[in-house]
């Protein structure tokens, strides 16, 4: 005897924690009901279909048929040893499948018994009450809602998770295997991979941990979220949490160049002239860089004014260094900054750091030189040239 209000129970609490509709368990109940009563007392090329009523318990089951003619069905004798029921049999150069009495009604017999019928419409007729089903029917039954409710929670995952891609989440770390992080989402599972940590973190199981969404995919074995640390988005999303100004856009964030627990440079730019850029996101008295850097592992962030002006932007993203002169190479994307010598290792930074950084987060190429205008460092890409009297000046500065 099925127990209903069990059942509603069972469907309540799929839709409370799984957030599965119950109208999608139902469905999936319709389906499997209609594959075992097909399983045991259908016919081959027939459309069962059932409708369970949640209230009663009763079932109902019909057989559909589509409305056809001779445009889109041969109408011939099966040929001795043939069943009828074998109606996708293709002739050579005739695409059309066989007619079936089981699959098929004519136009005009489906007017005989519906005003307004049209080819390619359905006629239902319902079909005998079977309780009785097979155990193999039964079997293929409960597979059907399995697999169903798995799709419906699939669905309801890349719904909910689909929203939050490009966002901070949080979790509680599962497990650690193989220097990656599997972080517990209570309806999914993210990966935070050992490459988008960042370097010296350690976290403990049971922790709770925030990062970055930066992929939500869907394959074969569930819904895949790829979590990051070490994006520069991430960064960015932490500032908009900390500061209104740039949630609500006034403040802009331009351009973001990042060497994860190290040091980051950020250009921020104002659509207000009364409001400063840099000031909204260090906050008063630092608080909100502060919050920032904490998160990051006391990760060093510069943050600068973003220009127009490439002259204006490249000496600004130099920062903490000033600077005595810049010139532009606007045909090899080129800037030539000229610093006093007690500002090269500043300018310059440890291992040419803070020159890398800027060279990155502006898109230009940077040559440094000093005030008696010998070059001391260059920038090409990622890599850096320190002429080496002035590395090892750089790193007793650091000592």
């Amino acid at each position: 005897m099925l127990d209903l209000k069990t059942m509603k129970s069972a469907l309540e609490q799929l839709e409370e924690e799984r957030k599965i509709p119950k109208e999608k368990i139902i469905e999936a109940i319709e389906q499997a009901m209609a594959a075992a009563y097909k399983k045991d007392y259908g016919k081959k090329g027939q459309i069962v279909r059932a409708k369970f009523d949640i209230e009663t318990g009763q079932t109902d089951f019909y057989q559909v048929k589509i409305v056809v003619d001779e445009s889109l069905v041969r109408i011939e004798e099966a040929k001795e040893g043939e069943e009828e029921e074998e109606y996708s049999v293709i002739t050579e150069g005739d695409e059309r499948p066989r007619f079936n009495s089981e699959h098929h009604i004519l136009l005009e017999d489906a007017k005989k018994m519906k005003k307004g019928v049209e080819l390619n419409d359905e006629m239902i007729f319902p079909l005998e009450q079977k309780d009785d089903y097979g155990r193999i029917a039964a079997q293929t039954a409960k597979q059907v809602i399995i697999q169903r409710i798995r799709e419906a929670e699939r669905t309801s995952i890349m719904d909910e998770y689909g929203t939050k891609e490009g966002e901070i989440v949080s979790g509680v770390v599962q497990k650690i295997e193989r220097g990656n992080i599997y972080i517990d989402f209570s309806r999914a599972t993210g990966v935070l991979p050992a490459e988008e940590q960042i370097p010296g973190e350690f976290f403990r199981r049971g922790q709770r941990i925030r990062a970055y969404l930066y992929s939500v995919e869907e394959s074969p074995r569930g819904i895949n979220l790829r979590m990051s640390r070490t994006h520069p988005k991430f960064l960015e999303k932490l500032f908009a949490i900390e500061a209104p100004e740039v949630t609500s856009g006034v403040v802009e964030i331009k351009s973001i160049a990042r060497e994860a627990g190290s040091r980051s440079k950020m250009a921020v730019h104002s659509n207000d002239e009364h409001i400063d850029p840099v000031g909204s996101c260090v906050g008063q008295k630092g608080t909100r860089v502060n919050t920032v850097t904490s998160e990051l592992g006391n990760e060093k962030i510069d943050i600068i004014p973003w220009s127009a002006d490439p002259k204006e932007y490249v000496a600004n993203s130099i920062s903490p260094a000033k600077v005595l002169s810049i010139d532009i190479n606007e045909a090899e994307h080129k800037a030539i900054i000229e610093v006093a010598e007690d500002q090269l290792s500043l300018a310059i930074g440890k291992g040419g750091q803070n020159v890398r950084l800027a060279a990155k987060l502006t898109g230009w190429r940077i040559d440094i030189k000093g005030k008696g205008g010998a070059e001391v460092a260059s920038t090409d890409g990622e890599k850096v040239e320190v002429a080496e009297e002035v590395e090892e000046a750089i790193e007793k500065t650091e000592e």
